[in-house]
């Protein structure tokens, strides 16, 4: 009796690893893990506060779950390139692995670009202004000292992280 193994379980043993220019030859359609398109339970939690990821179960509330699929391949054919565009952000990511892009490639390079990542004092400058004070809240209160009371807006000259522009939108996959 033969093993059924996951399609989508780590490891080097589902073909090659295209580069975009190869997927476009190709004219391969990729399929996203079922993580990153929110399909079944439990659901991913990932915070670009913070960087912490886990798993959410509904049912269980009262326990956290690990992100145990972190290595598996976040697309079938498996990619050395992903490009994330979204429409809450007008920020891009790209996610690059030579072996294939990985759930825990995206989280990483997630967090970088938008945990690790300042708004630039160009790109600040071009948000509304309603927008720059909710902004400038959402970083007072990400403030690790909770020097900021609430509602106030930090000194001048605070450097504002991307994930602070995103305020309290989540996303939950």
């Amino acid at each position: 009796m033969a093993d059924i193994l996951d399609k989508w379980a780590p490891g080097p043993n589902y073909g090659p690893v295209l580069e975009p220019t190869h997927l476009y030859l190709l004219q391969t359609e990729l399929e996203l893990h079922p993580i990153l398109k929110g399909v079944g339970m439990p659901s991913f939690v990932f915070n670009l506060a913070t960087g912490s990821s886990g798993m959410f179960n509904a049912s269980d509330r009262e326990r956290d779950l690990p992100f145990t699929k972190k290595r598996e391949p976040a697309t079938l054919p498996r990619v050395t390139e992903l490009t994330i565009i979204t429409r809450l952000s007008p920020w891009c990511t790209t996610v690059r692995n030579e072996s294939g892009v990985t759930l825990e490639n995206v989280c990483g390079q997630l967090w970088t670009d938008y945990g690790e990542s300042f708004i630039t004092e160009a790109e600040f400058e071009k948000i509304p202004p309603r927008l720059q004070e909710q902004v400038k809240r959402t970083a007072s209160g990400h403030q690790a000292n909770g020097a900021w009371p609430p509602y106030a807006s930090p000194a001048p000259g605070v450097r504002y992280r991307r994930s602070d522009f995103l305020r309290n939108m989540m996303c939950v996959f």
